[in-house]
């Protein structure tokens, strides 16, 4: 994973200016990078006005969102200032809920290794490769909240 990236994501003030130009939903649902490294990425969603749905609990959409950012910030973190350059794109998404979502909601997402792995090969054969990567949401008594398995579609661009 590039530094210059990571320093950027682990920066609470330049992250808010990338969501808020790129991800407005994101930014003001709440959504917000905890921590990221080269193999984990942590992503947090509150329950607050603007992410809540009329059931008492975190909207459905927040929590993907959430747990698709800790993917996606894994993945962009490995094409980042790459050559030749590599889009990528969610293809597949399935999630399984298992409580309501009443609070801070975590998804730790910790396929960094794969992400890595993944995109060196479709830079260096030129193919099309993709990921499922796995982020669990958690609540702050670390019970299981949700299970999203996300496929990202990669394809360097020669």
């Amino acid at each position: 994973m590039h530094p210059q990236f990571l320093k950027v994501i682990n920066s609470k003030f330049k992250f808010s200016l990338f969501l808020l130009k790129n991800l407005p939903s994101a930014y003001f649902s709440g959504v917000r990078v905890v921590q990221a490294t080269a193999e984990e990425c942590s992503v947090t969603v509150p329950y607050k006005w603007f992410s809540r749905n009329p059931f008492g609990s975190t909207y459905f959409a927040c929590l993907a969102m959430a747990a698709e950012m800790s993917t996606g910030v894994l993945a962009l973190g490995n094409i980042y200032k790459r050559q030749p350059k590599v889009s990528m794109l969610v293809v597949n998404l399935q999630a399984e809920y298992y409580k309501k979502a009443t609070g801070i909601t975590t998804f730790v997402c910790a396929d960094g290794q794969l992400f890595a792995t993944t995109i060196a090969t479709c830079i260096a054969q030129l193919t099309s490769q993709t990921v499922t990567a796995t982020a669990i949401g958690y609540n702050a008594t670390k019970e299981v909240i949700a299970k999203f398995v996300i496929t990202w579609s990669f394809k360097a661009k020669a």
